[in-house]
């Protein structure tokens, strides 16, 4: 059999790279005839730089910016072996998971390391910037980000504002005077998720809880963003609301699709398109995806999700392998999946499966191989 093994990372725990070949390797330990191909994924999440780098055999570039709060840090994206295009992700610098739940603070979070990051890749050269807009810890807006490209904002007393949710309702007027705004430069966001900036469905309301933003804050975080898209508006004459994804990331989405003019692409597909994935899809008998938690959030574009409905397309059966299914992940049996399963074979606490992930999905993909041979017989 021709096997394609193409899943994300199981966050926390292993690498998208390092899911694929425990995979790989249960698969082979059970039937080393079976030919095992390996496409590390990602979905414009945490990761996404790295799958790109290795895809496109770019260089890792280091760079020296600011984390949420303003600390400054090192962080890394890639950069193409000709120096045109750069490959970033909002979760190296201002990332959800690189500050403890119980010290996250998004009412002061800032944007302003992303922009830091688009900066140097510019400075360097780079013509074309995808950026991954998952995993962020901000809800500002991407205001952080305008500041960084020489925008100003300021409270009615004529007082410069530092860029942060607090912010938001304070904006008496935006001054754009000393603006160095991308010219020339192809920005590409990669995002699986759709919901505008303002709403019900909007960044607050939808993402703001797992950022740290009370119940009882939302109300008022949500007028901040109102107030905040229309001094948008007065000064770059555009709504940055009307665009799908502009609530991705605390709103990053709305400036950079608003007001930079990015377009937005699934992140799955540009992976897809640039690993030559499709190829060996078509002679393929079986494709493998996988993510560390398969429930109903999968089915808002995540990318098992978007792997099922490739497959599918080729007629080629795909099962899916996850460290753990939470409610919902039935839903995925009427997207094209024929098989869903956990690694997690007994009770167990979140710490030890995170030490013994490795090996668990390993003897999860040598059983089920056994199985399928021994069906196929």
């Amino acid at each position: 059999m021709k096997i394609i093994v193409a899943c994300d990372s199981f966050k926390g725990c292993m690498s998208s790279k390092e899911v694929e070949e425990n995979i790989k390797n249960g698969i082979l330990k059970a039937n080393c005839e079976h030919e095992v191909l390996t496409f590390p994924m990602a979905d414009g999440g945490e990761g996404t730089a790295m799958v790109f780098c290795e895809i496109i055999k770019g260089k890792t570039t280091e760079v020296l910016t600011v984390d949420a709060y303003g600390k400054n840090m090192f962080t890394n994206y890639c950069i193409s072996q000709d120096g045109e295009l750069a490959i970033m992700d909002v979760a190296s610098c201002i990332g959800l998971n690189m500050t403890p739940k119980e010290k996250r603070n998004p009412m002061i979070a800032s944007s302003r390391g992303v922009g830091i990051m688009m900066k140097d890749a510019i400075t360097r050269g780079c013509k074309k910037i995808i950026i991954g807009l998952g995993g962020s810890a901000t809800n500002d807006g991407g205001m952080g980000i305008l500041s960084e490209f020489g925008i100003r904002f300021y409270n009615s007393k004529r007082e410069l504002l530092v860029p942060s949710v607090y912010a938001l309702t304070q904006i008496a007027f935006v001054d754009k005077r000393y603006a160095r705004l991308p010219k020339g430069i192809e920005i590409i966001c990669a995002c699986d998720v759709k919901n505008h900036l303002l709403g019900r469905n909007g960044a607050t309301y939808i993402f703001g809880k797992q950022k740290g933003i009370y119940l009882n804050q939302m109300n008022e975080v949500e007028k901040g963003m109102t107030h905040y898209c229309s001094k948008l508006k007065q000064t770059f004459h555009v709504n940055v609301n009307e665009f799908e994804g502009s609530g991705a990331a605390g709103g990053i989405g709305s400036v950079l699709l608003g007001v930079m003019k990015a377009r937005m692409v699934p992140g799955i597909d540009l992976v897809v398109e640039y690993s030559g994935l499709k190829e060996h899809l078509q002679n393929a008998d079986l494709v493998i995806t996988g993510e560390g938690q398969t429930d109903a959030q999968t089915l808002y574009g995540k990318l098992p999700l978007g792997i099922a409905h490739l497959a599918r397309a080729y007629n080629v059966p795909c099962i899916c392998l996850s460290g753990a299914l939470g409610l919902g992940y039935q839903d995925m049996y009427d997207e094209g999946m024929i098989g869903i399963f956990s690694s997690a074979d007994r009770a167990m606490t979140f710490q030890m499966a995170l030490q013994t992930g490795n090996e668990k999905l390993e003897a999860l993909a040598f059983s089920l191989t056994k199985f399928m041979d021994g069906i196929r017989k």
